[in-house]
């Protein structure tokens, strides 16, 4: 019996040698808002679920939806588009809500869809530029490249920080919020 392996080396084996990610990696889950993608950590995702309406809450910022009962949990939801300053979600059931865990809190942010979970390794995220961005790139980690696009790397802790409301900056809107480290 011939052994295609050892008289044709590149039998049943890729012709294209396929590059391994280097060092540690970290996964991410990734979504979209509008046109742009962005990612989290998938160790602060604890589920993703459908939209499903809220239960509005007085004096809360323009980009807090309202909250919902999570198994017994009071979750309050971002509207993540309008955290960014891109106008309020006309939320349907298309939309997804991604409850994370950040810093002892659950949370959930409502976005468009989910798109893809990503392996990427420390060399794979390029740092933000420095220039005019959409999004506050205080919470902004990094980018990285896939495929023909690039997707932001989303800080939770940063872009979910409570002294920014205890600092009451909060309930004045997305818009006026002040940049974390300025």
């Amino acid at each position: 019996m011939m052994d295609l392996a050892n008289e044709f080396p590149s039998a049943g084996m890729p012709t294209r040698k396929e590059e391994k990610p280097v060092g540690p990696t970290v996964q991410l889950i990734t979504f979209t808002i509008g046109d742009e993608e962005y990612g989290v950590d998938i160790m602060a995702v604890r589920e993703i679920r459908a939209w499903a309406e809220t239960t509005l809450l007085p004096n809360t910022p323009k980009y807090v939806r309202g909250v919902i009962n999570l198994r017994g949990t009071i979750v309050p939801i971002y509207d993540l588009r309008a955290r960014f300053g891109m106008g309020a979600t006309d939320a349907s059931k298309t939309h997804v809500v991604i409850v994370v865990g950040i810093g002892g809190r659950t949370i959930g942010i409502l976005v468009d869809t989910v798109s893809d979970i990503l392996t990427v390794t420390e060399h794979d995220v390029r740092p933000v530029p420095d220039m005019e961005l959409t999004v506050d790139g205080a919470f902004l980690s990094g980018l990285i490249t896939v495929q023909d696009h690039m997707v932001a790397l989303i800080q939770l802790d940063k872009l979910f920080d409570t002294t920014l409301a205890v600092a009451g900056t909060a309930t004045k809107g997305a818009e006026s919020l002040p940049s974390p480290g300025t």
